[in-house]
């Protein structure tokens, strides 16, 4: 295999012409994105290259409790912008969000590192902490979709639910069909994406292993696990909170306690 090659500081300046040509459609078309993409660029730039430089000292790390730990922040992060994406103010969503993802991504990254990938020890940070990320990032979109849609169905067909309510139906028959449509919307984004991949895209793992100089079937071989790992851990991510959130919808006595605005609760 060939040496990958170097990207060097010269080059990295030239890459921002392509900011100048999104910046210069900003601006003819007053679009006022101008800010936008500057202060993106300068983060990028910042937040990239502090990652790379504790990645070098995380990834020496000895200890597996604090691997561990790092991970258990990554979560908390993800959990703490779920609660800043989805709207709701009446329903506090967010330790049930973070105790389901806690779980079930710790347990999702554990048997992929020690069971399927093998890495010795399991939470050996260069296998743990990427493969987490990725399971944490996709699944975090996926439960911001799910609860948004399942509170959004909630408000529009309240008095479907409150009728089932009304008629004898406990909480979990009357929201059956909302519950299921918001798991569906959490799942939707990685099943399509398993659609597409290979023939419409090369996905972002394969294409950095490829350029590294990684043969191309190990590169495969990592992206077919990469791809099944995210469609189940947005399945389980999607599927428990949103299950655990939905009983904090309804009241002691199985009557729905959203109002029909945003406003109002906690």
């Amino acid at each position: 295999m060939n040496n990958p090659l170097y990207i060097g500081n010269w080059q990295l300046a030239l890459g921002v012409i392509f900011i100048f040509f999104a910046g210069a459609a900003s601006l003819v078309h007053k679009l006022g994105l101008g800010k936008d993409l500057a202060v993106g660029t300068v983060r990028t730039f910042a937040q990239l290259f502090l990652m790379g430089y504790a990645l070098t000292i995380i990834f020496q790390l000895t200890m597996g409790w604090v691997v561990v730990l790092i991970y258990a922040g990554m979560i908390f992060f993800a959990a703490w912008t779920v609660r800043g994406r989805v709207t709701e103010k009446q329903v506090r969503f967010f330790f049930p969000t973070l105790g389901a993802m806690m779980a079930s991504y710790m347990l999702v990254t554990i048997l992929i590192t020690g069971v399927i990938v093998q890495a010795e020890p399991w939470w050996d940070p260069r296998y743990f902490l990427p493969l987490g990320g990725m399971v944490v990032g996709n699944s975090m979109t996926a439960i911001s979709l799910s609860l948004d849609r399942f509170f959004s169905d909630l408000r529009t067909r309240r008095e479907e639910v409150e009728m089932k309510l009304s008629l004898g139906a406990d909480y979990k028959e009357a929201s059956r069909d909302i519950f299921a449509s918001a798991i569906s919307a959490g799942m939707i984004p990685s099943i399509n994406s398993m659609m597409g991949v290979g023939l419409v895209f090369i996905p972002g793992m394969m294409t950095g292993q490829v350029l590294t100089g990684a043969d191309p079937m190990d590169a495969v071989r990592y992206q077919i696990i990469v791809m099944l790992m995210l469609v189940g851990s947005t399945a389980i991510g999607s599927l428990l909170v949103t299950w655990l959130v939905r009983r904090r919808c309804f009241g002691p006595a199985h009557q729905l306690v959203l109002t029909r605005s945003l406003g109002g609760g906690s």
